[in-house]
């Protein structure tokens, strides 16, 4: 488990850099997942696509279509591996937990696909 420190805060990771506790997540814990994640800084367009990936989970309880995701916050229809590469990156950045028995698969490197598994 890794821990993040952020304005006096503790802030847990999982092993696979999930959030422990989606409820302590806010911009500035994104900010700083991103950063771990070689990410150095959030544009508007990622904020909104995080935004909108939290926003449909916490309504839906279930992982966005990402081309969804793109017509949601009005960016073109591969936004989300444009801007994350892997969808699962944009997901964690997000605080949202892992997505059970689901995993991403790209035959190329940009285009990525739910699956299940294990």
């Amino acid at each position: 488990m890794k821990t993040l420190h952020i304005h006096g805060k503790e802030i847990s990771l999982s092993d696979e850099g999930f959030l422990m506790n989606s409820e302590n997540w806010d911009k500035d814990v994104a900010v700083a997942m991103a950063k771990y994640f070689g990410i150095s800084d959030l544009n508007k367009e990622q904020i909104d696509i995080i935004e909108a990936m939290r926003t449909y989970y916490l309504k839906n309880k279930v992982f966005p279509i990402l081309n969804q995701v793109c017509k949601t916050t009005h960016q073109p229809k591969e936004c989300v591996t444009d801007n994350f590469v892997n969808p699962e990156l944009a997901w964690k950045i997000a605080g949202l937990p892992k997505q059970d028995n689901i995993h991403f698969v790209s035959m190329d490197g940009k285009t990525f696909k739910m699956e299940t598994c294990c």
